[in-house]
């Protein structure tokens, strides 16, 4: 399990940095990683990426004043190593940063929990734009963590699927003794399993509610009325009593916006079992909306295979291992890419900083008062320095680099990977309709799947 954090710094990257880097900290710096940045001199190497950044670089709502970001990702004690821990902060940081941002990452061993330390610069090395740092880009992280702490065979923190209530919600909850709480979740099932109104007041009849007022007109009554088996008195559908959420107009709503919002129901809807779940056989009337129902299914999910040219199981698992090859093949040349990406993007950062700063260095060969040079122009010569020595580290001559080329090489590979990854997203998309398609037809036509003669044709449903 990992826990994350992230705040902006505002003045002091270089201290930050420094603290992150301690020797005591990091076994003596052994548990150190660095992208397109030096630990040593990525304060500036920051601030040159930030000195390119323009107004148009900053989206509405970003805090300018930032100059870099620092992520802590913290473990369960004695649940990781000090190596799997730091390679996991290495690969949330690629994963995050996509290459584009220059960061620091450290793994601090001098407490009972190991933790990282991630700080990356706030602008990026390709477009000089600012990161975005909001609520949808923390559950980006914490999403991302969590994937790699499952891939790592960590635990993670399992979401319970509750959200916030309203205050007037939860005391409504309180004072109804329960069975109003009921009421509320029986509607919201229902809602969930319908596609019309019609729909749904046959399927909380099904469930044993006696209901009045449930026309929507002028002459059907102000207030539907919901009452459940074994109670004297019903309860109104109104705001006052279960919540504006549970008016007949609403709940109408509800269910029109359900289906605006999910075209396609086979997605959504799967056969019901009605064999193991006790309530369909101790209630007539709901056994027998499912019957109805699973007919609709069943007729929508055939239809939905013939759009697709598959007549029986064995063009369908065809199909599906067709398709999965290729997601597989894609997901690859997409990793592919990223590597390529990133060390281009690292590329491209010390390119631009060796020719920027490459004056200041030939000036400085030939100054003849170097000591006083050099305390003016400290930061360039530096940049400049380490520059040219990452690039002939990976056997690149500085001189002979085109920016623009490599810029333009650079968008062509991000093309491709959307390209991809787009192509990707539609094929996993029709793995899982398919997939569904072969669950929904197996069940209704009470197949086992192990058991299934792949030449088996499958019959429309009558309806």
């Amino acid at each position: 399990m990992a826990v994350t954090k992230i705040h902006g710094i505002k003045t002091t990257v270089d201290k930050a940095i420094e603290y992150i880097c301690n020797p005591d900290k990091t076994d003596e710096k052994i548990y150190i990683s660095s992208f397109a940045c030096a630990p040593e001199t990525a304060a500036l190497d920051f601030k040159y990426t930030l000195d390119h950044t323009t107004e148009q670089n900053f989206s509405d709502g970003q805090d300018k004043e930032n100059k870099a970001f620092h992520l802590i990702q913290a473990f369960l004690p004695e649940e990781v190593s000090y190596e799997e821990a730091h390679a996991i902060g290495k690969e949330l940081a690629d994963n995050l940063l996509q290459g584009k941002y220059s960061y620091v990452l450290t793994t601090h061993i001098d407490k009972g929990h190991v933790h990282n330390h991630l700080i990356f610069c706030a602008a990026d090395n390709i477009e000089h734009k600012h990161y975005h740092d909001c609520k949808q880009s923390y559950w980006e992280i914490r999403k991302l963590s969590d994937q790699l702490c499952q891939e790592h065979g960590l635990s993670v923190i399992e979401p319970d699927g509750k959200r916030g209530m309203k205050y007037n919600e939860w005391t409504a909850n309180k004072n109804d003794a329960g069975w109003k709480s009921q009421i509320r979740k029986d509607i919201n099932q229902a809602i969930k399993a319908v596609s019309s109104y019609e729909e749904f007041l046959a399927l909380m009849k099904a469930k044993g509610y006696e209901m009045k007022g449930t026309e929507i007109s002028e002459n059907g009554g102000k207030y539907i009325t919901f009452r459940p088996v074994g109670k004297d008195r019903p309860v109104r559908g109104s705001t006052k009593s279960l919540g504006k959420n549970f008016t007949k107009e609403r709940i109408k709503e509800r269910i029109e916006n359900k289906r605006q919002h999910t075209p396609m129901p086979y997605k959504r809807k799967r056969i019901i079992d009605t064999a193991s779940d006790p309530k369909f056989t101790e209630n007539i009337g709901l056994k027998k909306w499912a019957a109805k129902e699973n007919l609709k299914i069943a007729s929508e999910t055939y239809s939905k295979m013939i759009a697709h040219d598959i007549h029986n199981f064995a063009e369908l698992d065809s199909r599906i291992r067709f398709l999965q090859e290729q997601t597989k093949n894609s997901n690859c040349t997409i990793i592919s890419l990223e590597h390529q990406m990133q060390e281009l993007a690292e590329m491209i950062k010390y390119a631009e900083q060796y020719q920027e700063n490459k004056p200041y260095n030939d000036r400085y060969e030939t100054v003849k008062d170097k000591d006083r040079f050099l305390r003016k122009y400290e930061s360039q010569l530096i940049l400049f320095s380490g520059a040219e020595r990452m690039l002939q580290r990976d056997g690149i001559a500085p001189a002979r680099m085109n920016v623009g080329k490599l810029k333009q090489t650079y968008n062509d590979l991000l093309s491709r990977k959307n390209e991809l990854f787009k192509q990707h997203k539609t094929e996993k998309a029709e793995i899982a309709e398919l997939e569904l398609i072969r669950q929904n037809m197996e069940k209704y036509l009470n197949i086992a799947s192990p058991e299934v003669p792949k030449e088996l044709p499958l019959t429309t449903p009558e309806i």
